[in-house]
């Protein structure tokens, strides 16, 4: 296969993506944890953290958890400049502090999207009133308890433009991880999901697990398969035509899938998920460079094929981290 790659997406980017997370009292700490740690191994793994964020609440000060962990935060800016505002929630959908109209249309007035999570889209759907959005289903049923008119989903999110209601719990995971996945490239993506152990990422459509619906990473078992195969031979790539042969499909079938669902090639996304790897072993680890190359399938010219992707040498890029973690 060719080792001319074209460079990733997540390296070109101008500015980090800004993140303002909005916590209640008494916050669910789990889904604080499954957004941030997406957030920082997204910018531990790349070549320049793509991501920043500020814990904000509606006061300020420190802020406790159901779990008594207390993050410090800071008020909601007048004008927010935020890429994305998450809302985390606490288990009570009649806090006073869950009622965000006003900070909702704030934000999304300038742009951003907003995220509402568990209780918080609980309070905005029975506030709102608006029918086909979601909620974790112990909510959904506390709604029709209310005697509410209308049934929330049972898909672990909906997006509906700039306003996202989501399951939250553990599916904050894949809400995170499908959300860095529009700044980031695929491979990277599925680095940081390797990273937390996380074998698939659900989209928002999938079912909420007590529904028994069976989840794939992509939504096509075809090219699940695929990635899982370019996933257990990266030190020894396949070539394309074996991976092909393995699904029983033919090369153009497989191309769809790919420029469909990443829009690259099968060639460029597995090439891409061996650099992606190779960067995470070269910032991360004491390997040596022809090491971290025979590790990821690159017995030959790996630090020529790293410059082009990253623009610069392997020896550069480790150089630049650890003199950005004396600083």
């Amino acid at each position: 296969m060719s080792e001319t790659p074209s460079p990733a997406s997540d390296t070109r980017q101008t500015s980090p993506v800004h993140f303002d997370i909005l916590v209640a009292p008494g916050f669910v700490l789990l889904e604080l944890a499954s957004l941030v740690d997406v957030l920082r191994i997204s910018n531990r793994v790349s070549a320049t953290p793509p991501f920043t964020y500020t814990y904000r609440s509606l006061r300020g000060g420190p802020v406790a958890s159901s779990s008594d962990a207390t993050v410090q935060t800071e008020t909601i800016p007048n004008q927010p400049d935020a890429t994305y505002l998450f809302v985390i929630g606490n288990s009570d959908p009649d806090h006073p502090d869950l009622s965000l109209g006003r900070v909702v249309s704030n934000y999304t007035y300038r742009g951003a999207q907003v995220f509402l999570l568990a209780e918080a889209a609980s309070r905005y759907i029975d506030e709102q009133g608006t029918a086909d959005l979601a909620t974790h289903w112990e909510n959904a049923s506390f709604l029709r308890e209310r005697g509410a008119r209308f049934e929330a989903k049972l898909s672990i999110a909906t997006e509906r433009g700039a306003v996202v209601t989501c399951a939250g719990m553990g599916a904050t995971t894949d809400i995170a991880l499908v959300v860095i996945g529009r700044h980031i490239s695929g491979p990277t993506q599925l680095t940081v999901a390797d990273v937390m152990l996380h074998e698939n990422i659900r989209d928002f459509s999938s079912m909420q697990p007590f529904s028994g619906a069976k989840n794939t990473a992509t939504g096509d078992k075809k090219l699940d398969q695929c990635i899982k195969l370019m996933q257990a031979n990266i030190e020894d790539p396949l070539p394309i035509q074996d991976l092909v042969d393995s699904l029983n499909i033919s090369n153009r079938s497989l191309e769809r899938k790919f420029k469909a669902f990443f829009g690259t090639t099968p060639n460029g996304f597995y090439r891409e998920m061996r650099l992606a790897k190779a960067n995470n072993l070269l910032l991360n680890t004491t390997m040596s460079v022809r090491e971290i190359g025979l590790a990821c399938g690159f017995p030959n010219g790996f630090s020529s094929v790293y410059r082009s992707f990253f623009g610069v040498t392997p020896f550069v890029m480790r150089q630049q981290k650890r003199q950005a973690a004396q600083r």
